[in-house]
């Protein structure tokens, strides 16, 4: 699987990243995609919504799925349910904060049981053909971070890469990401398996910051990318140039919402493809002039032809404050 020399992630983003989301932000540049979280437990029961998150289209390949679960039994049969839904790679989520996901042991939650941790991902290594890699955090606190040893159990169970968010289970999404531990897996003698860092990262003047200052193999953006998809096309044209992108207009903002929107509808029907589009709106307006009207029109439209009938109107209602 070809990356590149510096790949920019999608990060998995549960009610955000589903396939819509996916196919924006592959357009603007996001190198490598991953499903939203999927529950291990949901997927051996064939429940719906766990099944319905397998979906994986040509256009945003390369891509993987990820999956959560607290048992390694289930876990282990997850694996193999993701691996015939045909993706590129298996990822593993040790990194959800969600009290209901980390408090039972999942998610970040396996972060203060590292044994368990390590057998577990042996055992999704060892049941599927394709490459298994992990995203994680810190630890789960100031006073557990041991992300260097879990760094090296991982790859010795072998996994093919390993994405790092910046903060503890503790912080949640809060305060500053730290970096410099990501740094020290990095650079350790004992680790050779690609290291992705994870947090903060909003802007290309910072991607290039960071890239130069902790020399990670790629960057995996979340919550900057929402509302704004052409983060992944500022950030590589900045780092291939020196030199900033102007931001997108009003009218390709309008054309990349009903894009994102038309994908909503194909992949979930039209009203509730509808309805899932409501959260992106504000985020595509965010913080042009006075698109308050704009978006509360939006969220509370409930028709195709309502939406596009206020999107029509956007440049010009905003042309002024933009």
């Amino acid at each position: 699987m070809e990356l590149g020399t510096f790949p920019l992630l999608l990060a998995p983003m549960e009610d955000v990243s589903d396939p819509p989301f996916r196919a924006v932000c592959k357009e603007f540049g996001a190198d490598v995609m991953y499903t939203e979280f999927i529950s291990a437990e949901g997927l051996i029961r064939d429940a719906y919504k766990s099944v319905q998150k397998l979906d994986i289209y040509p256009y945003e390949r390369p891509i993987g799925i990820q999956i959560f679960g607290e048992k390694i039994e289930s876990m282990r049969e997850a694996a193999s349910i993701a691996e015939a839904a045909g993706p590129e790679f298996i990822d593993i989520n040790y990194g959800c904060p969600v009290k209901k996901v980390a408090c039972r042991g999942a998610g970040a939650g396996i972060l203060l049981d590292l044994p368990k941790m390590q057998a577990m991902t042996k055992e999704i290594v060892d049941r599927v053909n394709l490459p298994v890699t992990v995203k994680t955090r810190l630890g789960w606190d100031d006073n557990n971070i041991k992300i260097v040893e879990v760094a090296q159990r991982l790859q010795d169970v072998g996994i093919q890469a390993l994405t790092i968010h910046g903060r503890t289970r503790k912080q949640m999404y809060k305060g500053q990401a730290n970096w410099e531990y990501i740094s020290q897996v990095k650079h350790h003698p004992g680790i050779s398996i690609p290291i992705f860092g994870n947090g903060d990262i909003d802007s290309p003047e910072k991607a290039r910051q960071y890239k130069d200052q902790f020399q990670v193999d790629g960057m995996m953006l979340g919550r900057a990318a929402i509302g704004y998809p052409w983060i992944f096309r500022e950030i590589k044209h900045y780092l291939n140039t020196g030199n900033k992108l102007a931001p997108p207009s009003l009218q390709e903002r309008v054309e990349t919402v009903k894009k994102h929107l038309s994908f909503s509808i194909e992949w979930k029907g039209p009203r509730q493809g509808i309805f899932e589009m409501r959260r992106h709106y504000t985020n595509y307006f965010k913080g042009i002039g006075n698109s308050k009207n704009i978006r509360t029109e939006l969220v509370e439209a409930v028709t195709v032809e309502q939406v596009l009938e206020i999107l029509q109107k956007v440049p010009e209602q905003l042309k002024a404050v933009a």
